[in-house]
């Protein structure tokens, strides 16, 4: 290792079975500095998010007769970007020594003398049972596990796998990618001597929003797969353990497991409903409609921001607001203080949240999350007659703020602290999952988020609902002739997902 080539770098990294949860930390990081990202089909397209702008992504998926890159072609092009002194991160799912390939890989990037790094992953070989409530050991049932792969074709005389071993050694046994293959391997199963009865379990999508568990017996799971259309990935546990998955499964009984929910809003910021969307159960993908970017008169902004301390009031309308103004801000000062006295109002609890991340305290926050809200808190406060108000909010926001502010006597300025562009980019494949598949419900968290969604033009799928923040992105839903299904009695996060939750009437 110490004599490498070059100063490039390849992680080796299991990208875990699904859930986004299940990453680990080094995973994260290494994502974070990638330069090169190259990925498989079983990975979870969220953690491309991690990545910093201009990363390079290439995909490398391999399914069933289907490779996007032979593995000859995956290992050359690993050196290739390695030698070039490229920061390389080689994701698999699972984990990259567990039938991933992964060693044959290492072994590439060994044998051109390149630095590489092995990052195991959390295998869906033991998270996809768990997640359906099959325990794959058990004092009372197996203090054995085998872990074998269906990859290979049992019918070929040169397979490397014992069956006359594997039918009758005791304990469970877990299955990795062998779906399109169990009629063949139960056959071979049994002619060996597993017993016909025994309990069968085979786990789609495991740890997803997606997954699907399918129960049988050796003697009748692959004509329940040909019957369901059962189809890969999927994972398939055998064993006694099987049958505690009746007082077990805890993941498919959750509140809103198998509602497919499409989330809309910035890249960076689906994190916060999604999570709390998925922790209820719910399949979620999301679609970002829109980009935050600097404004377009960024000299003006720093202006108003460096003369902040001059203002009576800041008043904050997002928290991309906030983060913008004090990004800004910092690169003027070094000093916190030299903010002077201008109190600060804040609208909603995730705006308030983001200011006191500057150790800064809220003076002002209207029960109402909206720009009427703080009309109504600064009448409820008293007199702003000739107080000099400074708005850091988005270009082009609704202009009921500063006129109502103006009508009461107050000197309002505007500092436009960023703008919201059209996301186009589909790095997840969200946009193309939505059109194939459609969804149960979709979510909107602002008037841009509605605009550029629909901009998208994607197809609008029969039985789609809607769910809206609040009542000013309902009403821009109207307007683009939108029906909205639930709205939100809290104009935040929690709101809207408390808000989705009893739509579905999930308790």
């Amino acid at each position: 290792m110490k004599s490498a080539k070059s100063e490039g770098v390849c992680y080796l990294a299991g990208a875990g079975p699904g859930d986004m949860g299940l990453v680990t930390l080094r995973v994260k990081e290494v994502v974070e500095t990638a330069e090169v990202i190259v990925y498989d089909y079983l990975c979870n397209p969220d953690i491309l998010s991690w990545a910093p702008a201009g990363t390079e992504i290439i995909y490398a998926g391999k399914k069933a007769g289907q490779h996007t890159l032979a593995q000859g072609e995956i290992d050359t092009l690993l050196v290739e970007k390695t030698r070039a002194g490229k920061r390389v991160v080689r994701l698999k799912g699972g984990d990259p020594f567990l039938f991933g390939r992964g060693g044959e890989e290492a072994e590439a990037l060994a044998a051109a003398g390149l630095r590489f790094e092995v990052i195991p992953g959390v295998s869906s070989a033991l998270a996809a049972p768990a997640y359906a409530g099959i325990p794959v050991t058990h004092r009372e049932h197996t203090a054995q596990l085998t872990i074998f792969t269906g990859h290979e074709n049992p019918a070929i005389a040169d397979s490397s796998l014992d069956f006359a071993q594997l039918a009758v050694s005791p304990g469970t046994k877990v299955m990795l990618m062998g779906v399109e293959r169990i009629e063949a391997i139960t056959a071979r199963l049994r002619e060996h001597g597993t017993a016909p009865e025994t309990p069968v379990a085979l786990v789609r999508w495991g740890t997803t929003g997606r997954q699907q568990t399918l129960r049988g017996t050796v003697a009748d799971i692959a004509q329940k797969v040909m019957e369901a259309g059962f189809q890969a990935p999927a994972v398939a546990v055998f064993g006694d353990v099987v049958k505690l998955r009746d007082r077990l499964n805890w993941f498919e009984t959750r509140p809103l497991f198998g509602r497919r929910i499409v989330v809309t809003r910035t890249r960076k910021q689906a994190g916060a409903l999604t999570g709390g969307l998925r922790q209820l159960g719910a399949d979620v993908f999301e679609i970002p409609t829109i980009r935050i970017e600097p404004p377009t008169q960024m000299l003006e902004f720093g202006e108003l921001v460096q003369d902040s301390h001059q203002y009576d009031w800041i008043v904050f309308t997002s928290p991309n607001g906030v983060e913008a103004f004090f990004n800004m801000f910092y690169r003027l000062y070094q000093d916190a203080r030299a903010i002077g006295g201008a109190k600060i109002a804040a609208i909603g609890p995730a705006t308030a949240a983001k200011v006191r991340e500057y150790h800064l305290h809220v003076d002002l926050q209207p029960e109402e999350f909206v720009a009427e809200g703080v009309i109504a808190a600064f009448q409820k406060d008293g007199s702003v007659e000739n107080l000099r108000i400074l708005l850091a909010r988005a270009e082009q926001a609704r202009d009921v703020l500063p006129r109502e502010l103006a009508k009461l006597g107050a000197i309002v300025d505007e500092a436009v602290a960023y703008r919201t562009v059209p996301e186009t980019d589909d790095v997840s494949g969200a946009a193309r999952r939505f059109a194939e598949e459609g969804a149960d419900l979709i979510t909107f968290t602002s008037s841009s988020t509605v605009t550029n969604f629909m901009a998208l033009k994607l197809p609008w799928p029969a039985n789609l609902q809607t769910a809206s923040i609040g009542p000013v992105t309902s009403q821009t839903m109207r307007e683009l002739g939108l029906k909205v299904d639930v709205e939100a009695k809290k104009y935040d996060i929690p709101g809207l997902i408390a808000a989705v939750r009893k739509h579905f009437g999930a308790n």
